[in-house]
């Protein structure tokens, strides 16, 4: 019997060993996440590179080529904890980056939109393994008494993707191509799979744990249809009766509840959902959903406020969101140090706290809101970013023995794919609701593609973002500025939903751990031997 490593066995210092691995995972987790946002600022480029005059592309469907990469990513994450047990992270970390990277490539050679779909696909399956398993590998490679340290590391591309995507994605279009979007990955996952070759210790695969076949079934299944359906949501206008939207949403909850009932039945399931009788790790992933539900379903809004209500290119929107992400890379490595030392009961209350603050003040935009008050608040709500998303990580995880960290991981990824996605898709539908409710222009109803008639608010937006479309159709000036306070308010009424949810997270985060928690006897089988003295 293998006895238990004490924490003498690690050094109390982040050591250069370990900040070897935490570069091999940082590098594959920007390019993940930074996929994400980097391709958002390419649909409009999309619909001219593969429409036509005669055969234009509709918005909904370019859109799929984020929705692609999402669903992918989803539809993985199950799977991690199971093949990590199988394989061996190291060996599976290496294949993830291998078909992210070939996924990439692909992409730069689409000739259609169905084809960078599909590709996206690909690339999907890959970039959804790298966060739960860099995490896994992490966790191992610190110990518990430096997780806090180590996942304040493993949080920099989670801030660097959301800021840096939309700023290089514009760059990259403005002076190459959109090729450039995906070719960009290519030398970076080259270069990751040589550093993980010889930066990664070589761990033991767990080869009498079985894949759980009918809870794959389930679960990815499952998880696909209601993310498709939530996803489908602004795109049918918020009608949640719309079969496309129901249908979808109804099939995933019946197929995940059936992998509930499933889960607890054979020894190694797909998804450890047994997991959850640790009270630290259920409430970690209760204030983990209300909070990415709320934060990232609000983030979006942002660089859509500055160029649909301020005028703003895609490239300067990018930058205007740039100080959040300077504010959360100040106070996350401070609260990694705290993390390890102060109960997370007293730090993340105070981060979310910061969030409503920020919040708050972007539940009073207008068409005129000072810039500085903007950038104040977003570099507020960054503060509370930093000393929340990581704490949360690292106390849901600290708990676990060695062999349930990637199980772990595995859920907590999961729990914020799935609220990311439900907040992106509800403050979209709250958002498109309250445009429309924007009175239609006199003379307009036969304007081609117009429906019923532009609204004021549809006219000020196009005064925005497509002066070019709109100058022939000499609307009234008076109708446009009223469309444009319209708008505004819009995006004011939505923060309010999204602030409100960002008040509710702080219930759970109330009863996050208020003592210093006690970690868990850790098995020497369980760590790489890098971390074995």
């Amino acid at each position: 019997m293998s006895q238990p490593a004490t924490q003498a066995d690690y050094p109390d210092e982040i050591d250069a060993a370990v900040l070897k691995i935490a570069g091999v995972v940082v590098l594959g987790a920007i390019m993940s996440i930074l996929d994400i946002t980097v391709v958002n600022v390419a649909l409009p480029t999309f619909q001219d590179e593969f429409g036509t005059a005669d055969g234009p592309i509709a918005y909904s469907h370019v859109a799929w080529t984020v929705t692609a990469y999402t669903l992918a990513l989803a539809t993985v994450i199950p799977l991690t904890g199971w093949a990590a047990d199988r394989f061996g992270t190291k060996r599976l970390y290496m294949t993830a980056i291998l078909l992210f990277t070939a996924g990439s490539a692909l992409c730069a050679t689409a000739s259609s939109i169905d084809m960078l779909i599909g590709f996206r696909v690909l690339q999907g399956l890959g970039g959804g393994m790298l966060m739960p398993l860099g995490m896994t590998i992490m966790t191992q490679a610190a110990g518990p008494r430096r997780m806090g340290r180590l996942m304040a590391i493993l949080g920099v591309p989670m801030l660097l993707g959301p800021i840096l995507g939309p700023i290089l994605g514009g760059w990259l279009i403005q002076v190459a191509s959109w090729h450039w979007i995906f070719l960009i990955n290519v030398p970076l996952g080259v270069a990751a799979l040589v550093y993980a070759w010889f930066a990664l210790p070589a761990d033991r695969s767990q080869r009498s744990a079985s894949l759980d076949l009918l809870g794959l079934a389930l679960m990815s299944p499952g998880l696909a249809l209601f993310l498709f359906g939530v996803s489908s949501l602004p795109a049918e206008g918020g009608d949640f009766g719309a079969p496309r939207v129901w249908v979808s949403v109804l099939a995933g909850v019946l197929l995940m509840g059936a992998f509930v009932w499933h889960s607890f039945r054979p020894e190694h399931p797909l998804l450890d959902l047994r997991l959850f009788r640790d009270r630290n790790l259920t409430v970690s992933i209760v204030t983990m959903f209300l909070f990415a539900a709320a934060f990232f379903g609000g983030l979006l809004l942002v660089p859509t406020y500055f160029q649909q209500i301020r005028g703003e290119s895609t490239l300067h929107a990018g930058l205007l969101v740039a100080p959040q992400g300077l504010g959360a890379m100040v106070t996350m490595p401070i609260a990694g140090r705290l993390v390890d030392k102060i109960p997370v009961g007293r730090i993340v209350p105070f981060g979310i706290g910061l969030i409503v603050i920020g919040m708050f003040g972007l539940t009073q935009v207008t068409a005129t809101t000072p810039y500085p008050w903007l950038i104040a608040m977003l570099v507020v709500m960054g503060f509370g970013m930093g000393g929340t998303m990581m704490p949360l990580f690292t106390t849901a995880l600290r708990t676990l023995s060695g062999s349930q960290v990637a199980r772990g991981s595995t859920l907590l990824n999961i729990t914020q794919q799935i609220a990311s996605s439900c907040g992106v898709a509800t403050m979209s539908v709250i958002l498109t609701n309250q445009l429309n409710n924007s009175p239609i222009i006199p003379g307009t109803q036969q304007i081609p593609g117009a429906g019923e008639g532009l609204r004021e608010t549809q006219a000020a937006i196009l005064s925005n973002t497509r002066p070019e479309n709109l100058a022939p159709l000499h609307l009234d000036p008076a109708a446009i500025a009223r469309g444009l306070v319209d708008a505004a308010t819009s995006f004011s009424h939505t923060y309010w939903v999204a602030w409100s949810l960002v008040l509710l997270t702080l219930v759970p985060a109330l009863m996050l751990p208020r003592k210093q928690q006690e970690h868990p006897a850790v098995h020497k089988e369980d760590l790489p031997p890098a971390a074995i003295p």
